[in-house]
């Protein structure tokens, strides 16, 4: 009688956390058998899929040990049965298949159920001819410890968990080569929650991608753009970029990314602080020139006393400078003081934000309305755009709106979203 051998060894890696190949082989009268179990199991994925067993619930809900009382109260089987299928395997009553793994160590098993749960396995079972009333089958490359496990699994989706932390990489080879989904998710669980590190994401995370594993794939390269210094050091990366450079190729490339999207995003904050600011010194304007702040009242009335106590605005200050350096500066050449230009620019943005220039107090309000109705579009849609991300800064969401439906009126089509550069900070 000879032995048929299924080479699956493409599942592990070169490195130390699987020690060899997984080999599936089952015993038959002639080498032929090979073929037919290639495709049996191709026929049987085609027409019987739907056969395949539901998966459970989502992790850390339905599994565990059997002292877990709180994971079992909340599973719809009740842990009696659960303890049944369990004392089934234990005790292999009445089993029908022997299992046998590279140290010589055979499991008994019930061809019926390792049949129902995993569509491979039931393909190389009814492929295997019986010997004395069982049949036989063999898995290699994996200790007979998770084999044991993995069958075990099988029986009543139980499993202990300093066996799961010793076998997991196993565990999750087998239940891909097996077709397992529901030990597949189990594994990709425990490795996220409980053991990936920065000495075997690298390994790890080449499993995944031979486990077809894309949520697991996904968590170890977060976990390698994030501490990317110390993980490029670990022997992991080393033989992974001898071995397979192309993924060390795509982890730089999303590392790149990554660096971009953060440099992006930290530009887009700091472009918020400054519309922010922009909006407290339109607030600490109107304020100023409406009812008077510190030493400087409003044009139509005189200071009094007690506005000179602690300003709410905060940029009032500021203003209240720039102010009184506008009302006193001699440099009459166009853009000749930083600090005029500064203070024409507020003047201007504030005309773009008020809606009631006939009343309005504020300098100069109803002179560049005035002059809105002269500049080019191009220009006019860039002072618009700056008004809008002004008030976006702040959430004023009434006046956001408005203001955008009469930026949509006269933006170009096909231009750019700029907005002026106002000079300095207030």
């Amino acid at each position: 009688m000879e032995c048929i051998e299924l080479d699956s060894s493409d599942f592990f890696l070169d490195g130390d956390a699987i020690d060899n190949p997984l080999d599936i082989h089952l015993e038959s009268n002639s080498l032929a058998g090979t073929k037919a179990v290639t495709d049996h199991h191709r026929w049987y994925a085609q027409v019987h899929c739907s056969n395949a067993p539901d998966p459970p619930p989502l992790p850390g809900t339905s599994y565990g040990s059997r002292s877990s009382r709180n994971v079992t109260a909340r599973s719809r089987v009740p842990e009696e049965v659960l303890d049944s299928w369990d004392k089934l395997f234990l005790d292999g009553y009445q089993a029908d298949l022997r299992v046998s793994t590279d140290d010589g160590t055979e499991i008994l098993s019930h061809s019926c159920v390792l049949g129902i749960k995993s569509p491979v396995l039931r393909a190389i079972i009814e492929d295997a001819k019986p010997n004395h009333g069982f049949r036989c089958i063999r898995i290699s490359g994996a200790p007979s410890e998770a084999v044991h496990v993995f069958i075990r699994f099988l029986y009543s989706s139980r499993f202990e968990q300093e066996q799961m932390k010793k076998h997991v990489l196993h565990l999750l080879a087998l239940s891909h080569v097996f077709s397992v989904p529901s030990l597949k998710t189990v594994c990709i669980d425990q490795l996220e929650r409980n053991f990936l590190s920065p000495d075997n994401v690298v390994d790890i995370l080449q499993l995944a991608g031979l486990c077809d594993a894309p949520r697991l794939s996904l968590v170890c390269t977060r976990m390698i753009i994030g501490d990317f210094k110390n993980i490029c050091l670990t022997d992991g990366w080393k033989v992974m970029r001898r071995v397979n450079p192309s993924l060390e190729q795509e982890l730089l490339e999303s590392l790149v990314e990554a660096d971009t999207k953060r440099q992006e995003r930290a530009k887009r904050m700091e472009e918020k602080k400054v519309y922010l600011q922009l909006y407290e010194a339109m607030e600490a304007l109107l304020h100023i020139c409406r009812d008077g702040c510190r030493t400087i009242g409003p044009r139509d009335q005189a200071l009094k006393g007690s506005r000179a106590a602690v300003c709410k605005f905060p940029a009032c200050k500021g203003v209240e400078l720039l102010v009184r350096h506008f009302s006193a500066c001699r440099v009459r050449v166009p853009g000749g003081c930083a600090n005029c230009k500064r203070m024409w620019q507020l003047l201007e943005l504030h005309s773009r934000m008020c809606f009631t220039p006939d009343t309005c107090k504020v300098p100069l309000c109803r002179h560049f309305k005035e002059k809105m109705q002269h500049l080019g579009r191009k220009e006019e849609t860039k002072w618009d755009l700056l008004a809008c991300k002004v008030l976006e800064s702040r959430g004023t969401m009434g006046l956001i709106s408005e203001r955008r439906k009469f930026s949509t009126l006269i933006k170009p089509a096909g231009s750019r979203d700029v907005a002026p550069r106002l000079v300095g900070a207030i």
